[in-house]
């Protein structure tokens, strides 16, 4: 199996309805769990970049982004690396 590559919008709308205190952390675990169901990959497997990190954490922690776009790519030994996209 070759490598597989693919860029997603991310919607993080239902993050705005967690505690303002754990909403950036609560976007990272959204990501995950998107990247998860879109890839058929296990959450333990996928591995976020950390322009990434950076990108979600950008304006605090009260208010993350309420969509991200992303670049999601799967090794052949399962794990899934995602960062932005360069544009």
């Amino acid at each position: 199996m070759a490598e597989v590559e693919r860029v997603y919008v991310v919607p993080l709308r239902v993050v705005k309805r967690t505690p303002r205190t754990h909403r950036a952390e609560r976007a990272i675990t959204e990501v995950k769990n998107f990247v998860a169901r879109h890839m058929k990959a296990e959450k333990e497997k996928v591995w976020l970049d950390n322009p990434l990190n950076e990108a979600i954490w950008a304006r605090g922690m009260q208010k993350p982004p309420s969509k991200i776009r992303i670049k999601a790519i799967k090794f052949d030994d399962g794990v899934v690396e995602v960062s932005l996209p360069e544009e």
